[in-house]
Order: C-alpha cells, then structure tokens, then sequence
C-alpha cells in the first residue's frame, strides 16, 4: 500500500488570486514483511481545484440540465474530480500532472509540490440555508490496470467584493513606507497581488467616520446613536454608542443583533415573493432605563461568510435593533443629599410598552487568509491509502 499525504502549509484559507501551493507525499512504508520485491508502481497523479454547489431545491429553481449522458464519466478509470459528490460542479481549474510511471521501494518516499492561482471568478466558499459552495483540492492517482483513487482536501476561499475604488493613483502606494527596506525590495512586495489586495482592505476598513442617527418612534424621540463606521473586516469589533439624555421616551431595554441575509435572486426563486433567510452572528441586549448613556461590542467571527453576490445568491450584512420603549413618563429615583442610608428603587410592577425594530446595513469585507486560517473547521491535510 501507498500512503499520500497532502498539506497545505500556509493553512485552509486563500484569497481568490492568491497563490495555492500544496505539498503531495507519496510513500511506501517500511515494515518486518518488506523484501527488495515490495517496490510499489503508480501510473500516473494530478491535481486540480473544484468548486461545489448545492441548493435546497424548496427554495431554489435551478434550470434543467437534461438528460446527456456522459459515457466517460461512468467509468472509474477516467479523471472526474467531482465524482460522487453533492451538486454540480461550477468551477475547476485545468489538471497538472504531478509525476508518471512513480516507482518507490520500501520506505521511500517523494514530495511534489502543487501550486496554482485560486481563481478569481468563482464564489466565495458559503453554506448557506438555501446554498452551498464547497471548494475541494483533488488529487487522482491511478495504479497500472486499477481504478483511479481520489483523494480529497477542502480549503476556504474570501473573494474581495464590494470594495470602493481607491482615492488614490492604482501606482502609488497603499501602504506606509518602511526606511529599512530596499527600495527594489519595497517595489517588489507592492507588486504582488496579495499584498496590494491585503494594503488596500486594511485602508478601506481602517477608516472612521462616525455616522449618527436619531432613533425615534410615533410617540418621539428615543435616543441618539453613533457609529463610527460601517464597513469592517472579519474578525473585528462593531462597536456603537447610545445617549439616551437626549431623549424623550424612556427607553426599558434595548438589543442589537449581527445579521445576515441570504436573498436568493428573483430569477430563481422557487415561489414569488420567497422570504429572506436571516441568520444571526451574535447579539447584545441591556436594560437602560433612567441610563444616561449605553455602547455594545459585537464580534464579527472569522469563520462567516463575508458580503457577496452571484446570479443566484445575494448576501448582505445588517445590524438588527430592537427597543422597548415605555408609554408614559417614568420618573427616575430621587436621592437626598443628606440621606446616609443605602436607599433601594424598586420598579414599577406593571408597564405599558411600545415595540419597535429597525436595521442598518453594514459592509463586512475578508481579512487576511492566514489570520482566517486560525479559526477554520478545515486542517487543511488529508490522506489516503492506495
């Protein structure tokens, strides 16, 4: 029996455009059994990287894809990386032959080094509720007169939409300069695509202007909120600031919630009109009232899915408020100056109270992959026995 073994050294996670590689062991292990006959063949191996899509067929209708039937593809001789998966296969890059005709002796083994460019037309990886996208690095291998074995590594891919356009010349650079760095050094880490990508999302998110909004109802005004930005990055903190003095509504609880919404494209939707899948990342919820002023911290994880769009499925970020608000004036606890004993407030055993919603769209953008590697549910290693 061969042994392959594949890694990823630099982690599951890449940024479409960036460049994979992935280390490929063949060995054949030494054992008390082995003699100088036990020298294992293979024919041949490749690699190549697909990409998987699924959708709940309740909720998505996809077109007919007739009934052609590929005669090659029923024979378990022939390459097909997405053989006996889920779904159709919406992307692949072309396969490179990583070695032929491999003879390794016992206790031998030979690494091959796999490198390509993640595309950068394809989706981002996601599961949704309504829609998949899974990307797998295969690599086949095939024994003389045998079936082909595929071994299998998913990997993660962040794909840069929604970015603003630079304010700045494409030529000029986005990063601060460092005097320590040769200047044809310096040139030479501006021009790599991945760095330029990175620069520019830092510069991007890095920004703050805060934004701030009156928060009101039928009955007035509530509060005042401030924001101090609204695009960020995964793995960052979204935090905002209340100030209730200003208001004229006793406000009794409030929460913000971390939302995403997974709309499906008119197109094809299964029913008219269809619901929005929202799905939420994390919530925050506080009493405030006679509370002069409040803040949140909510997270964003490093495992979500940032903002994106396809021609089926479109996934948008929000922040979801929800407040409590009282009917009638609510007088605060009076305290006398002179009063050395511990005084308790205890509230009002019945209240009437008004309701109300309201979401503000963010933009959530990647980060960088090695950072996302941390948090991912991929090892970004697989191996197999043939």
């Amino acid at each position: 029996m061969i042994e392959v073994v594949a890694s990823m050294a630099r982690g599951p996670v890449f940024l479409a455009g960036e460049l994979m590689e992935c280390l490929i062991t063949f060995t054949n292990p030494m054992s008390h059994l082995s003699t100088s006959a036990s020298c294992e063949m293979l024919a041949w191996a490749s690699a190549q990287i697909h990409c998987q899509f699924h959708a709940s067929e309740s909720r998505v209708a996809l077109p007919a894809q007739g009934n052609k039937q590929d005669v090659q593809a029923e024979s378990n001789t022939v390459l097909i990386p997405s053989r006996g998966e889920r779904g159709q296969c919406v992307l692949d890059t072309p396969p490179k032959i990583l070695f032929c005709d491999l003879r390794l002796d016992p206790g031998e083994s030979k690494t091959y080094l796999y490198s390509e460019i993640v595309p950068i037309d394809g989706p981002p990886s996601f599961r949704g509720q309504a829609v998949k996208y899974v990307y797998k690095l295969t690599i086949g291998c095939q024994r003389v007169n045998s079936p082909i074995k595929l071994l299998r590594v998913p990997f993660r891919v962040l794909v840069l939409q929604g970015m603003p356009e630079p304010p700045f010349p494409q030529d000029e650079e986005v990063s601060p300069s460092n005097p320590f760095l040769e200047e044809e050094e310096a040139s030479r880490r501006d021009a790599r695509p991945l760095e330029r990508a990175l620069d520019m999302l830092m510069v991007t998110t890095s920004r703050r202007c805060p934004h701030m909004f009156n928060i009101t109802n039928v009955r007035g005004k509530v509060a005042k909120f401030c924001i101090f930005k609204t695009v960020y990055r995964l793995g960052e903190d979204i935090v905002g600031t209340f100030n209730f003095s200003e208001g004229d509504i006793p406000c009794l609880q409030y929460s913000v919630s971390l939302q995403n919404e997974e709309e499906i494209q008119q197109h094809y939707q299964r029913r008219p009109g269809q619901v929005i899948s929202v799905t939420g990342h994390g919530r925050h919820m506080e009493s405030c009232l006679h509370t002069a002023s409040s803040h949140f911290s909510l997270p964003i994880p490093l495992n979500v899915t940032p903002g994106f769009s396809t021609d089926i499925v479109m996934l948008r970020w929000r922040l979801h408020f929800e407040f409590v608000t009282a009917r009638e004036p609510m007088e605060p606890p009076t305290v006398l100056q002179n009063q050395s004993e511990v005084t308790v407030w205890a509230g009002a055993e019945h209240v009437d109270v008004d309701t109300f919603s309201w979401d503000l769209p963010i933009k959530v953008l990647p980060t960088n992959p090695a950072l996302a590697s941390y948090m991912s549910h991929f090892s970004g290693t697989n191996s197999i026995h043939i």
